[in-house]
């Protein structure tokens, strides 16, 4: 119930119909937990009315087990979906989402961990597969957006992230803005558009995410993309438009770096 409340509340500041962006792909970007993002969200792909909807949450698997007799069953949905490898209440946030676009196709490109253990041996390239080349991911990144996404996850752990391991996390946030990349595109061969993201601020920014490497496989798409951020608080990246939301309720997360 509290986010069907929270849904109504937003709908009237939801942009009118004929205001939403006219872009072959829209990225609409969230902090995870907070659930006024993803009445946003669900506002926007009412408006869009998407042919596909791809979810960061989910993964490819997942997704293509999406039969016709569960796409409108809410709990066969959710569990079949799996969001983040365990089916669980934060599902019930995006919920409304899917339900915005009964009729879009659903597609995911979540990485499961057997996955981003394989990266962090072999590396991304090589776990992305064949297409790794095309889509950038043999290709080093300058050194000065290298240091700069090193200090925005060591920032992002609470500074305590080890050294030695911030450049694999760089590389591990580079394969999943490829994947998600993969799926858009996949999305767009076989729907033809538009498609709505659903993800991460970090996925969505057009300098860094996710558009970045689905302009090297499908260049001519136009992208637009919304950051969402909480209380007026400024974020990184660069977003064609940004909108404030209530900050969500939640631990502090830097709890979890600390020891006894």
């Amino acid at each position: 119930m509290k986010y069907l409340t929270i849904l109504l509340a937003f709908a009237a500041t939801a942009p009118s119909a004929e205001n939403f962006p006219q872009a072959d792909v829209v990225l609409l970007g969230e902090l995870h937990d907070n659930p006024h993002h993803h009445a946003t969200q669900a506002e926007w792909v009412s408006g869009l009315a998407p042919k596909a909807l791809v979810f960061e949450m989910f993964s490819t698997e997942a997704a293509e087990g999406v039969s016709a007799d569960i796409r409108h069953d809410k709990a066969a949905l959710l569990t079949q979906l799996d969001w983040w490898g365990r089916a669980s209440e934060e599902a019930e946030m995006y919920w409304p989402i899917i339900e915005a676009a009964p009729d879009a196709k659903l597609y995911g490109s979540l990485l499961d961990r057997p996955a981003m253990q394989a990266a962090m041996k072999a590396g991304v390239a090589e776990t992305f597969g064949a297409e790794a080349a095309t889509y950038g991911l043999d290709l080093a990144l300058p050194e000065a957006e290298q240091e700069a996404r090193e200090a925005d996850q060591l920032a992002a752990h609470c500074d305590a992230m080890p050294a030695e391991m911030l450049p694999v996390l760089v590389s591990l946030q580079r394969l999943r803005d490829a994947a998600l990349a993969r799926s858009v595109a996949q999305a767009f061969e076989e729907t033809g558009g538009p498609i709505a993201v659903i993800t991460g601020n970090g996925h969505a920014r057009k300098d860094r995410g996710l558009a970045v490497y689905l302009a090297r496989v499908k260049p001519d798409l136009t992208v637009f993309s919304l950051g969402q951020i909480e209380d007026g608080r400024s974020t990184e990246g660069v977003f064609d438009k940004v909108v404030s939301a209530p900050v969500a309720e939640r631990e502090d997360p830097c709890l979890a770096f600390k020891k006894d």
